[in-house]
């Protein structure tokens, strides 16, 4: 067991999801769902069997047959295709993520092309799968509002139940593997919650209750970069959501512990290739 400790609220806090339901009820013959730019799919199959069909090189498996109740969950934008029997089609209800700064969302970063697991593998989802489901069953006041999020906290209690079971979900690597780490995951929390800080190797290290050689190692092992990669990383997308929402650049670097403007531009650079500016403007 884990200790006790928060290691979704920072993140998901910095980077927001927001669903929208789209689509309740039967499906028959073939649907096809594009890719959108910076969104993600949540489908919930409550009955029937249907098969899912991805283009080859996509990162997701060919074909899937789904025989029972089902969640699929697309982080990134993936072509997807579902195919049901004419007379019996599957049910479902639907929703789009929308994951604030796109594939450099964090978790968009972490986790795999796609996701499927069999509802009653996933322990907890019960109840939000009830009011759920209640709230599609007939139109009433706010059912729009209130579906879209019943489909967030369906998706919080996912990502907690991957961080317990990572190697079920399908995660073997990056950031959900280090957080279900409980030693990074102390790291890597206290990086979330405070990202201006000063912070070393050494006292990353501190935060584990490691060595710095044994952290280190075993940080780019599971996380699959090194801690001052990472914590460049995010960094990044702070700014990156921040300037989007009209903060100047130099406010952004005080509060991300950059001594100045200037110090803030040169890691643009280095990852986008891009000048702060050129990069907001690109975005827009």
């Amino acid at each position: 067991m884990n200790e006790a400790i928060d290691r979704l609220s920072a993140l998901l806090e910095r980077f927001r999801v927001r669903a929208h339901l789209f689509h309740n009820g039967p499906l028959c013959g073939v649907t096809h769902f594009a890719a959108e730019p910076g969104r993600g799919f949540l489908h919930v199959m409550r009955r029937g069997e249907m098969v899912v069909t991805h283009r080859r090189g996509s990162g997701a498996p060919a074909r899937l047959r789904l025989r029972e109740p089902s969640l699929l969950f697309y982080p990134r934008p993936l072509a997807h295709d579902f195919h049901n029997a004419p007379m019996e089609g599957a049910d479902f209800v639907c929703a789009t993520l929308d994951f604030e700064g796109g594939e450099s969302h964090p978790l968009v970063r972490a986790l795999p092309a796609c996701i499927a697991l069999p509802l009653a593998g996933v322990d907890g989802l019960e109840h939000t799968l009830a009011l759920l489901f209640a709230e599609t069953e007939r139109l009433r006041c706010g059912q729009r509002l209130l579906a879209d999020r019943l489909f967030e906290v369906l998706l919080l209690q996912l990502l907690r139940w991957l961080l317990d079971h990572p190697e079920q979900g399908g995660i073997s690597l990056g950031l959900l593997s280090g957080l279900a780490e409980p030693r990074l995951a102390r790291a890597l929390t206290a990086l979330h919650e405070a990202p201006g800080q000063a912070w070393s190797l050494e006292r990353m290290a501190q935060q584990a209750g490691m060595s710095r050689s044994a952290f280190a190692l075993r940080f780019k092992a599971v996380v699959g970069e090194a801690p001052a990669e990472y914590l460049a990383h995010w960094r990044l997308g702070i700014a990156q959501a921040q300037l989007r929402q009209g903060r100047s650049i130099k406010a952004i670097a005080a509060e991300l512990g950059y001594a100045n403007a200037s110090a803030l531009s040169r890691l643009f650079a280095q990852k986008t290739g891009q000048a702060p500016r050129a990069w907001l403007q690109a975005q827009a």
